[in-house]
């Protein structure tokens, strides 16, 4: 009877070194901030994505800013530098999907960008080899933060996922609510892309765009090309749209070297509020 109790004891203490392993009690949500007075990255930890065949795991890269600083989008504008995000020294992890918050328009001496001020979250999606395995997440970040100047920042973070119970999931959501939904082009009746056209302007062709959304609403519009090496210059907005409409418009240039705009599809995000669309059009 001894013997045997023991032998229950070792395997429930076996079994429960093994849930330690695979979801470690208590762990960190959070990493340490890396970081000065300027800036600071770090990332946070969510909870298993329910249902998800894959196991994806819920994270964020977090980047603070000092008053009056800013930081930059995937595609930054007229200036700035795009975050690099390398996930490269990663343990268990098959791959780290970047989501992109909606951003914001700047003007300065230099033109406009398109960024980020305050504090913003880059939702992660991350899809571990083995699912019944912590996954350590480790980033390498390259970014700009730009008052009057730009300063180059490279941060660096190491976090284990899953962790259960995490502390971070409304503002992971929050985050990726923030996310520019996905449409069809003319989809949505109270707030859509409806119309790209071009039409010949004085020196180049241009990209006329019109977006519906509610009046009260603050629009604006961003302009990607098929490749990061397109330097598309941010739409302005111009009048003459009908009621209910906000009309914007640029020029098809800073093309690289030997693309032609004939059949490219753009990536149009526009944002309203506090709602924001991602639309693929054809320039057709």
């Amino acid at each position: 009877m001894i013997a045997t109790r023991i032998r229950q004891l070792a395997c429930a203490a076996a079994v429960a070194g093994a849930a330690l392993t695979v979801f470690p009690a208590g762990a960190a949500d959070v990493s340490a901030w890396d970081g000065d007075s300027r800036s600071g990255m770090r990332l946070i930890a969510g909870n298993a994505v329910a249902g998800s065949p894959n196991g994806v795991l819920r994270a964020g890269v977090e980047i603070r800013l000092a008053p009056g600083w800013k930081t930059y989008w995937r595609y930054p504008g007229d200036s700035g530098v795009p975050p690099r995000l390398d996930f490269g020294g990663s343990s268990n992890v098959k791959s780290a999907t970047v989501l992109w918050p909606s951003p914001r328009r700047f003007a300065d001496e230099t033109g406009a960008s398109i960024g980020y001020k305050d504090n913003v979250i880059f939702p992660l999606q991350v899809t571990p080899v083995d699912r019944a395995l912590p996954a350590v997440l480790r980033v390498k970040i390259d970014y700009a933060v730009c008052e009057k100047l730009c300063i180059p920042v490279e941060g660096h973070a190491e976090l284990t996922l899953p962790v259960a119970a995490s502390t971070q999931e409304a503002r992971l959501a929050a985050a990726e609510a923030s996310v520019p939904k996905p449409v069809a082009l003319n989809e949505g009746t109270v707030f859509a892309v409806r119309a790209v056209r071009r039409e010949a302007g004085a020196s180049a062709q241009r990209v006329v765009i019109d977006v519906m959304a509610p009046e009260h609403f603050k629009v604006d519009l961003f302009a990607e090309g098929p490749a990061p090496e397109w330097a598309l210059p941010l739409p302005k907005p111009m009048a003459g749209a009908p009621a209910g409409f906000r009309r914007f418009a640029f020029d098809l240039d800073g093309l690289p070297a030997g693309a032609r705009a004939e059949g490219a599809i753009l990536t149009l995000t526009a944002v309203a509020g506090t709602s924001a669309i991602e639309v693929k059009a054809h320039l057709d």
